[in-house]
């Protein structure tokens, strides 16, 4: 299984911007904290603002913020603002090719089950609660 790189990069972000809730950050900010390529931070951050993630401020006072409580967004919403359905089997959900053996598709079912179960049970506040490694 792999994690897209514009997921890994928005739950940096979002991190980034929940460790350091009081004041707007800059792109370029979290770019070079979080060790992330500014052009692509830049399409991931559209992503996270029209998913209501994020918002923006323009001007000289202007920035990102958290959209919501870090508490209140999930690793999930994160994943689905930049990539949409968290697992896909050649680009299809683990039901939809029906020449895929039911326990194929039963193994990609509970992958995406599980995946789901991690993923809407975190919150980017857990990540800044949470040594490495100890979510669960």
């Amino acid at each position: 299984m792999r994690i897209s790189a514009k997921a890994d990069y928005a739950i940096r972000a979002l991190a980034g911007l929940a460790a350091d809730p009081g004041r707007p950050l800059v792109c370029e900010a979290i770019a070079a904290e979080q060790h992330i390529p500014f052009r692509f931070l830049k399409a991931v951050l559209r992503d996270l603002r029209r998913a209501g993630l994020v918002r923006s401020q323009r001007g000289c006072e202007g920035g990102y913020w958290l959209g919501r409580p870090a508490e209140s967004i999930t690793l999930a919403e994160a994943v689905a603002a930049v990539d949409g359905e968290l697992l896909s089997v050649h680009g299809e959900g683990p039901d939809d090719d029906a020449r895929r053996a039911p326990a194929v598709a039963a193994v990609w079912r509970e992958i995406q089950a599980r995946t789901e179960e991690i993923l809407t049970g975190t919150t980017v506040a857990d990540l800044l609660r949470e040594p490495e490694g100890a979510l669960r």
